[in-house]
């Protein structure tokens, strides 16, 4: 992975963000898991949660993909996740329609945007989600930026929407469940100010 502005620290208030290391995976899956079971009401499931079950192979080793964590600035606990990684949608899930638009190879997705609950309304998830996007403008090898998000996780819907998101298709009463979304790529940090992670 070439170093990039979007290594590097990021300070929102009492937290920052930065990539995941190996030590962090633990408390990253931790919150993930809350998340499933406290605002998404099913729990782990196995058919769902396959990156889950190896952050580090799927985030970690893969030049293009990574996992970001947002961390208490005082005790270093990760208290919030962010996740980039290439693929289209499951077709049992989605309307042909919609897994068409998505080119596995060429799209990004954006996922695992959890704030466990008592850091919520902080600025952290807009600072993760920035820390991503820019992410998948250095890589350089996208097309395109896609999400989903549960209507069921306290204000997902109205977080997205006031993100600078395009609603593609909303499916909160069909087979997915979820609200559709894209975003522009940003423009690539400058070379001069691509550093490594501090």
């Amino acid at each position: 992975m070439p170093p990039a502005a979007s290594e590097a620290k990021v300070a929102v208030g009492g937290y920052y963000v930065r990539l995941a290391r190996p030590d962090d995976l633990a408390q990253a899956r931790a919150i993930m898991l809350r998340t499933f079971e406290e605002d998404f009401g099913y729990g782990y499931r196995p058919d769902y949660h396959a990156d889950v079950d190896d952050l580090r192979g799927t985030y970690l080793d893969n030049p293009r993909h990574a996992l970001f964590v947002a961390a208490d600035d005082a005790s270093g606990q990760v208290v919030a996740t962010a996740a980039i990684r290439s693929g289209g949608l499951k077709p049992q899930f989605n309307p042909a329609w919609l897994v068409e638009r998505y080119n596995p190879e060429r799209t990004a997705q954006i996922v695992r945007v959890y704030v466990a609950n008592e850091h919520r309304r902080r600025g952290i998830a807009q600072a993760l989600v920035s820390a991503v996007c820019q992410f998948v403008a250095d890589e350089g090898s996208y097309e395109r930026i896609a999400l989903h998000t549960d209507p069921r996780s306290p204000g997902a819907a109205r977080f997205w929407t006031a993100q600078p998101t395009t609603l593609i298709h909303d499916d909160r009463d069909g087979p997915s469940g979820s609200i559709h979304f894209e975003m522009n790529i940003p423009s690539p940090t400058p070379q001069a100010e691509r550093r490594p992670l501090a």
